[in-house]
């Protein structure tokens, strides 16, 4: 399966939030939404990227968007990830099962077990505006490509 692609639909998904709590397609609903998945906490090109776009969450809020990361880390690893980091970037488990949500947005590296390295930005409406998929988990998507995401979902 294909990263889903601008025009489409969001599939009914569950993760869980770093409280426990469920977030849903519902919760994407009437905001835009960037989804950065990422393979693992700690590892060494997340760390960079979350610190990387930490840095720019007040210019993505001036343009309507919110960015959560997704991994199939456990909740206890992700929030330990984003406490050693600084960061506030909300962090979205697809453990368990693992990488149900993943699967479903076409973001799930089967060789690897894990989330590939993707991101999925979500109109107001719950449908996909623009996805990137780097070209393997090692890649950094850098944050001059959320920027131009942005761009063309606004209009689209």
């Amino acid at each position: 399966m294909s990263l889903l692609a601008p025009g489409t639909p969001v599939p009914e998904f569950t993760l869980k939030r770093e409280d426990g709590s469920d977030f849903t397609r519902e919760d994407l609903l009437g905001h835009t939404t960037v989804l950065v998945f990422y393979p693992f906490a700690f590892s060494p090109v997340c760390t960079d990227q979350l610190q990387i776009y930490e840095e720019a969450l007040e210019d993505f809020a001036a343009q309507g968007a919110t960015l959560y990361g997704v991994s199939t880390d456990a909740s206890w690893s992700q929030k330990a990830f984003k406490e050693k980091l600084g960061v506030s970037i909300g962090q979205l488990t697809d453990f368990e099962p693992k990488g149900v949500a993943a699967h479903a947005f076409g973001a799930y590296f089967e060789p690897g077990g894990m989330t590939n390295r993707a991101l999925v930005i979500v109109g107001p409406d719950g449908v996909v505006r623009w996805s990137h998929l780097a070209d393997s988990p090692g890649d950094l998507p850098g944050i001059g490509l959320i920027f131009d995401g942005l761009a063309a979902a606004a209009v689209s």
